[in-house]
């Protein structure tokens, strides 16, 4: 689960200003942004896996997620993770135990899944690279390198794919410092789905006390 999330913390916290950037890459990031940020709900099933140095899988898990501006529903292997824009809800289904926590939208250190679709945002210098076709959409390949703290990063370079025609990311790829790899493949991405804001909150009425951790 660890390595699952570590994408959705890998963000930065200080804006590049546009000269240090590739322009052609500032361009299709630019337009990215424009239009992830116009949807009112983001619906997405995604495939996550994890390569070794030598390219041979060792991990593959699967993965969907439901966002509405600052809410959020993530289903993974063994966790739903709910939030509703102040708290957040984390529910491992193996222990039946929930553990509860306040949300800060702006801590760049808690989980944010809608952070998987502007990455490239804050804390990163970006090269545009090549056109590559993923599944049958022709892609623009964009080469992100961390510029916050990059010593700390367990990755030092993370490809974004990006739709050329609807202008959506279609895959990440973090470049390992060991030499791996950690793929994410959005299979689909439905945009301005309804979603109901029951859908991000949990409901804790099934469980008993001692299954519920509140840290708030």
């Amino acid at each position: 689960m660890k390595k699952l999330l570590g994408l959705l913390f890998v963000c930065g916290s200080i804006i590049l200003s546009a000269q240090d950037q590739d322009p052609k890459a500032k361009a299709i990031l630019d337009d990215l942004s424009k239009t992830t940020k116009a949807y009112k709900t983001i619906t997405a099933d995604y495939s996550f896996t994890i390569l070794n140095k030598e390219k041979k899988q060792v991990e593959k898990q699967a993965g969907k997620v439901q966002i509405k501006g600052n809410k959020f529903k993530l289903e993974i292997p063994g966790n739903t993770i709910v939030c509703d824009g102040k708290t957040l809800w984390n529910y491992s289904k193996d222990a039946k135990e929930v553990t509860i926590k306040d949300f800060d939208v702006d801590n760049d250190d808690q989980l944010n899944p809608s952070k998987i679709f502007t990455i490239y945002e804050t804390g990163y210098k970006f090269k545009y690279d090549k056109e590559e076709k993923v599944g049958v959409a022709m892609c623009h390949v964009i080469d992100l390198y961390p510029s916050v703290k990059p010593e700390k990063k367990k990755f030092h370079t993370a490809k974004i794919y990006v739709d050329k025609v609807k202008k959506q990311v279609t895959k990440l790829v973090m470049i390992m410092k060991d030499g791996g790899q950690n793929v994410y493949d959005i299979k689909t991405l439905k945009p301005n789905l309804e979603i109901a804001d029951i859908v991000f909150v949990f409901d804790t009425k099934g469980l008993k006390p001692d299954q519920i951790s509140d840290e708030r």
